[in-house]
């Protein structure tokens, strides 16, 4: 029972929360736990690149968008300032920086995974209850996740947001995500394969192996909340490595989430020639 409670007032929050009729709250404190509640939204470049990079041309709508496309230049996130990644990676790493556009999952509309989610140019929203379930709902493609405040267990299966567990140490949010893994997908290149979860619009990735470890402590004044993820995946990492940033609370009056049901844009891109194939019949 205790189960379906979570998931009906995690449901009930995200039809409040589509509507637009989630209210904003100055309680500072939820069952003696710091209030996240609210519309939460990165300002950085880290969707571009991760790692620290310089302003540069769309390699393949430049032509088409001039500086619309153009890529901005970021600082980075990362503690070091680049992801250890060992040689087994590269050859992937490889294919997927010379396919950024052709092989990215957000080009077609596909689930972002996590910490993706969290810092793509799109604002989400964190709702937590009284000693319930946390749900985060997320701009893009209408992604969600359950937080489930529990002790870290074995998910079932992968998938593409993964499997969410969270503790709360002292003030801090701690968040385990475990199997991410999209399984067989078809890039908007057209080809099938085992599918891999996109970091970022340069082509850095993790694998359904990984274990992705997320903190959330919420500032003083309330307004924007400290964020940190660990990333472990010896698959394809010499060493865990982390990405810090501040989540911006969205306090414009009627904070809400807008829709974002990208998947009719991406339809040309996927299967632009069987439709321009039907048209010549």
């Amino acid at each position: 029972m205790q189960g379906i409670k979570k998931f009906s007032t995690a449901v009930a929050a995200a039809a409040l929360m589509a509507l637009g009729t989630v209210p904003a709250t100055a309680q500072d404190q939820i069952d003696g736990k710091p209030n996240l509640n609210g519309v939460w939204q990165v300002m950085n470049n880290a969707n571009w690149n991760l790692e620290p990079h310089s302003a540069a041309s769309n390699p393949v709508a430049d032509r088409l968008l001039g500086a619309i496309g153009a890529i901005p230049a970021g600082l980075g996130v990362i503690e070091g300032g680049e992801i250890p990644y060992n040689d087994a990676a590269q050859e992937r790493l490889a294919a997927h920086k010379e396919n950024v556009i052709y092989h990215d999952p957000e080009a077609a509309c596909y689930l972002p995974g996590i910490p993706r989610a969290t810092y793509m140019p799109y604002p989400f929203q964190i709702i937590q209850g009284n000693n319930d379930d946390i749900l985060m709902v997320y701009e893009y493609a209408s992604a969600n996740r359950v937080v489930h405040m529990q002790e870290v267990g074995i998910p079932p299966i992968d998938t593409w947001m993964g499997t969410s567990y969270g503790q709360w140490e002292g003030d801090t949010l701690v968040v385990t995500t475990l199997a991410l893994g999209p399984g067989l997908v078809k890039l908007p290149a057209g080809e099938m394969v085992e599918g891999v979860t996109w970091l970022d619009r340069a082509g850095n990735y993790l694998t359904n192996h990984a274990t992705v470890v997320e903190r959330f402590t919420l500032a003083e004044g309330g307004n924007h909340i400290d964020y940190e993820a660990t990333i472990e995946d010896p698959t394809i990492y010499t060493r865990p490595w982390t990405i810090s940033m501040p989540l911006y609370r969205r306090v414009e009056d009627n904070a809400q989430l807008l829709e974002f049901k990208c998947v009719p844009f991406s339809e040309q891109l996927l299967y632009g020639d069987l439709i321009e194939d039907q048209g010549a019949e």
